[in-house]
């Protein structure tokens, strides 16, 4: 039986070892985003156009924040995952997540990559540029 989900909620399957290991690093991700002042303002929003992980205010800013975590670079740099097909599609999600919740064309955003290698945490602020 599928599970549904709304817009707005993410639904993993019941034993996905992957989810719920990005569950567990995104949940790092947020807490370490709160320990430098950011407000987490959403977790895994879903729309027909993605996912984005975190999304979060700092001071004016609202920021929408993607995760990748990896155990080792075996498969490469977790940083190296978010191309340009996945910064298209944060971006999509992103206007949708503006306009769903009435943020205006001047609100201030930005796109936040935190990588996670092993243990150690790398955010890189205004990872990526988008354009119409």
């Amino acid at each position: 039986m599928e599970e549904k989900k709304e817009e707005g909620e993410s639904l993993g399957k019941t034993g996905n070892k992957n989810r719920k290991t990005g569950s567990f690093w995104e949940g790092q991700a947020a807490e370490f985003l709160q320990n430098k002042g950011y407000e987490i303002l959403h977790r895994n929003f879903t729309s027909r156009w993605g996912e984005i992980d975190l999304v979060a205010r700092q001071g004016d800013y609202l920021v929408f924040v993607e995760v990748k975590y990896r155990k080792d670079s075996s498969g490469g740099h977790p940083l190296e995952a978010v191309d340009g097909f996945k910064q298209r599609r944060i971006f999509q999600t992103a206007k949708y997540y503006c306009l769903r919740f009435g943020y205006g064309e001047n609100t201030p955003c930005r796109f936040d990559v935190i990588g996670i290698l092993g243990t150690e945490v790398i955010h890189v602020e205004n990872a990526f540029l988008v354009w119409n």
